[in-house]
């Protein structure tokens, strides 16, 4: 450990153990011989895989379409498919399993599947990769809940051949209606396929079990866990928030010789009476089992978390999918709803000479916490990836700012021209600008210049808060205003106050 930092840190215990971050997955090819055979395996694999895959897809592409032929929407929402459109099925779940075969995907499967009689409903989790669509096949084409705009992919017929359930998440509407649809068929007399649910609702590394949407145990009926592993030397499938893109996962899956998963249904979970009423209860009950199955912890992620750290990318926020685990450490150390950041920044004087260098001492003395507490050491290295015993302020401060859910984008703006504000003078240097709106605009350092020049007409040298939004709210308010949205100059009385005093 590097001295300055276990100097600064000698009365805390160091055995604490970092938070899990669910939404980060790394994948390299460390060795020589790995990049060589994949190399070679690109050029003799990856051509004859495509092919055989197009084929397979594309011939079930064409049954589902024959399929559907002559079947309105209305009544693909309304009744199952019978006759020899249910039995088609068959043929399209042999064609999908081959096209993952030819993938060079081999499932493995234990236990036994339910009927939908005895649960109308599975839940698969962990929920890693978009290979996990295979699923479907794997268990007899069932219903799943799809999101709106998938329908609009050349696959549609496939996917409403398994008569989905519809929803748009963002829209609250929207997943009222599904949860509705759910409890009407989980409890329909009428022949529906069962309904699969991948309840967690996002992509993680499988490194624990996330917080599971209720959607599925509101009807309150029987539900058959299924746990889904991927144990590969190496892990070329898992697609989260940070991590290789799904062409680079889809090319290096593609050139292994055999990718394994394997598919283990637990016995059904029959819910009390409790558990009927009370469907975040049924959740947590039916993915403590699946946790326990799978030997991984239970984190209290969710949903939310993983659009709240979409955001901060997009706005390039420092550190922006670590912001999960600050939000968790903020709240565990009490900071969560003291405002004690926003304080600081409005206060303009953060008791750091160096705020780009903040120890940990200086840290802690700086957020009113204890030394000693383990929690504030968490907190303290995620900022610290590279064990230096120094952060960065500024990023942290930033980072539980830029991430309030009440926070406009030219709030966020606002604090960040105070954050970068290094001479407390109200004046930010071209340096000192584009850590501004780089950081919260999602803007690349040359385009920040770009506007530091424009904004910064009689060449002075430095740009004022007041300028910046006078000048964006004509040429770029799409970077900084919804549609809904217009300027706020009161949004400036912050910054104007301190300008009166250092003036």
């Amino acid at each position: 450990m590097n001295a300055k930092f276990a100097a600064s840190i000698s009365q805390v215990n160091c055995d604490t153990q970092p938070l899990l971050n669910p939404f980060v997955h790394r994948l390299e090819l460390n060795t020589t011989y790995e990049k060589i055979k994949t190399a070679i395996l690109t050029l003799i694999l990856v051509p004859v895989r495509v092919g055989l895959i197009c084929f397979f897809v594309v011939t079930g592409w064409m049954l589902a379409t024959v399929g559907l032929f002559g079947v309105t929407e209305q009544e693909l929402h309304e009744k199952p498919l019978e006759g020899w459109r249910k039995k088609l099925k068959n043929i399209i779940c042999v064609l999908g399993q081959s096209s993952l075969m030819a993938g060079g995907m081999h499932f493995t499967i234990k236990g036994r599947q339910a009927s939908r009689d005895e649960a109308p409903i599975l839940v698969a989790a962990p929920h890693s990769t978009f290979l996990d669509a295979g699923l479907v096949y794997v268990t007899g084409f069932p219903s799943t809940i799809v999101r709106t705009e998938s329908v609009s992919f050349h696959i549609g017929k496939l996917i409403n051949y398994t008569q989905p359930i519809y929803v748009w998440r963002d829209d609250a509407e929207s997943r009222q209606k599904s949860v509705k649809e759910i409890i009407k068929r989980a409890s329909s007399q009428l022949d529906w396929p069962q309904i699969l649910i991948f309840p967690e609702g996002t992509c993680t590394n499988r490194s624990c079990l996330i917080s599971f949407k209720n959607g599925a145990f509101y009807p309150g009926v029987p539900i058959q866990p299924v746990c889904i592993r991927y144990p590969n030397k190496l892990d070329t499938v898992t697609w989260t928030w940070e991590g290789p893109s799904a062409l680079k996962l889809l090319w290096l899956t593609l050139t292994q010789p055999s990718s394994n998963c394997i598919v283990e249904f637990l016995p059904v979970y029959y819910p009390n009476e409790e558990e009927k009423r009370d469907a975040k209860l049924f959740a947590n009950n039916v993915r403590a089992i699946m946790a326990k199955a799978l030997g991984i912890p239970v984190v209290d992620y969710s949903y939310s978390d993983c659009k709240m750290m979409t955001r901060a990318k997009e706005m390039n926020v420092p550190f922006a999918t670590s912001l999960v685990e600050v939000r968790k450490l903020r709240k565990s150390l009490g900071l969560k709803g003291t405002e004690r950041e926003e304080a600081l920044v409005k206060a303009n004087n953060y008791a750091c000479r160096d705020c780009s260098k903040v120890t940990y001492i200086e840290f802690v003395d700086i957020m009113r916490l204890h030394s000693n507490e383990q929690l504030a050491l968490q907190l303290f290295r995620v900022y610290d990836k590279n064990n230096t015993g120094l952060i960065d302020l500024r990023d942290y401060l930033l980072g539980v700012l830029a991430t309030e859910e009440d926070k406009t984008t030219e709030e966020i703006v606002v604090f960040a021209f105070l954050i970068y504000d290094v001479k407390r003078n109200g004046k930010l240097t071209p340096d000192s600008f584009c850590r501004a709106v780089c950081h919260t605009l999602g803007i690349t350092q040359e385009y920040g210049l770009q506007i530091f020049d424009q904004v910064d007409r009689k060449q002075l040298g430095f740009v004022r808060l007041e300028d910046f939004l006078t000048w964006a709210a004509k040429y770029i308010p799409h970077l900084i205003y919804s549609e809904t949205e217009k300027p706020n100059w009161k949004n400036l009385a912050i910054y104007r106050n301190i300008d009166k005093k250092i003036d």
